[in-house]
């Protein structure tokens, strides 16, 4: 069973938000295309990004949680994840959206853009010669940037308090990822290359390179879906 670890992880990520897009008052079964689309978008840098990293040895996989078929370096399920939480993600965003008001949070966005621009700085500048916390605040201050001051987003504050709400879940998964309940991480981590600040057993960095992948998703799926608001 230990090999199946990684796959079933994706598998309840994902399982019951799909079989609730049949609900008739959700439909996002007729979005599966346009999320496909959207989420395959952001995954390609992001997937570039990790096999990268898998390369360098800023973090490796335990092969011995996983079905032990490579693409590129990279475990199949790790590849699924890239979709798998994302469907996740966004299925929880468009129905939090659909069915109550959270315009109020948006009233936020000038507040969260200035101080995560500045705590985003401020740790770049301390920490530049962390590879992976470098990287994760470059790739988040310009995906803030750009969705606040280029493509003049309103939905921020929103995305941030969806995101607070998907907490329990970002902790399950890659808690148990990072080896919470399990006899070893399923990836581990170079310490040199990141900060060693843990949320339990997961590192800060993972948070924000996740707030960033989540931005970026809905980002795409609105543009797609010609939502904008």
């Amino acid at each position: 069973m230990m090999q199946y670890t990684y796959i079933l992880i994706n598998f309840f990520t994902v399982i019951i938000c799909f079989l609730a897009s049949f609900d008739r008052r959700i439909q996002f079964n007729k979005l599966f295309g346009k999320f496909l689309l959207s989420s395959t978008i952001v995954a390609i840098p992001f997937i570039m990004w990790d096999i990268w990293f898998t390369g360098k040895g800023v973090w490796w996989f335990d092969y011995r949680y996983t079905l032990g078929v490579k693409i590129s370096g990279l475990p199949i399920e790790e590849w699924l994840f890239f979709y798998c939480i994302p469907f996740a993600c966004i299925f929880t965003y468009y129905c939090l959206e659909k069915f109550f008001k959270l315009a109020w949070a948006d009233l936020f966005n000038n507040l969260i853009v200035f101080t995560a621009v500045i705590v985003l700085c401020l740790a770049g500048l301390l920490y530049y010669e962390r590879i992976y916390t470098l990287l994760t605040v470059i790739v988040t201050l310009i995906t803030i940037c750009y969705l606040h001051f280029i493509a003049k987003r309103e939905w921020i504050g929103k995305a941030s308090f969806v995101y607070l709400i998907l907490m329990p879940g970002f902790f399950s998964v890659n808690g148990i990822l990072t080896g919470s309940i399990i006899p070893s991480p399923v990836v581990n981590y170079n310490p040199d290359d990141f900060l060693g600040i843990r949320m339990g057993t997961i590192p800060v960095e993972d948070a924000v390179y996740g707030y960033s992948q989540f931005l970026l998703n809905i980002y795409f799926f609105k543009k797609i879906t010609k939502n904008e608001k």
